[in-house]
């Protein structure tokens, strides 16, 4: 009888702005190298191909570069091999990059200052492709009076936040707003508060 070698455990697809990668716990055996290789299937083909990661000692997997379609539905499987021994394959859910990716935050990169607005430039954590709709929402306060919070919509990555009082420190933070070609939304995360204090006139 051959000996049963565990399969892997908490087998999960992490994905963050669309780069997604396959992480699990590793095994732990008395003796001996415990390697992994990892499949996956596309929901248009039912049929287990091998990824980049056969016989690996890590306990992740980048998704290559034949997976960036982000409407495909991938399923990826895992096993464990110690020597000619193998574990069973551990299966993962359908994963849809566009449904189930996180978004960063924009990058701020440059705040232009005067007395009554704030001028900001700002670039999207991932490259967009065809039939997307960026859109940024942007939450602005004083920060003297931090619960009355303003906010404002914009798909330009150049915009400004106007009609504010002069001297005066002003807070912001901008999340992303992906809207994709059926109509589905992504709402990414929120930037860290970024304050600023206006000039005088």
């Amino acid at each position: 009888s051959s000996p049963h070698l565990p399969a892997p455990k908490d087998v999960k697809v992490y994905s963050y702005n669309f780069r997604s990668l396959l992480r699990w716990s590793p095994v732990k055996v008395d003796r001996g190298l415990v390697l992994y290789t990892v499949h996956f299937k596309t929901g248009a083909f039912n049929l287990w191909d091998e990824m980049n990661c056969t016989h690996i000692i890590e306990t992740e997997c980048s998704f290559p570069w034949s997976l960036k379609e982000r409407r495909w539905a991938v399923v990826l499987r895992v096993r464990a091999e110690l020597g000619q021994v193998t574990s069973d394959w551990v299966e993962t859910d359908p994963f849809v990059a566009e449904r189930n990716t996180t978004i960063g935050p924009p990058k701020v990169n440059s705040v232009t200052v005067s007395s009554d607005s704030l001028l900001i430039r700002v670039t999207p954590p991932f490259r967009s492709e065809a039939g997307d709709t960026l859109q940024y929402h942007v939450s602005y306060w004083e920060n003297a009076t931090s619960t009355t919070k303003k906010e404002t919509k914009t798909s330009n990555t150049l915009f400004k936040i106007e009609n504010l009082k002069e001297l005066t420190l002003y807070c912001f933070r901008i999340q992303i707003e992906l809207v994709l070609h059926s109509d589905h939304r992504l709402l990414g995360l929120q930037s860290v508060p970024e304050c600023y204090k206006t000039e005088i006139s």
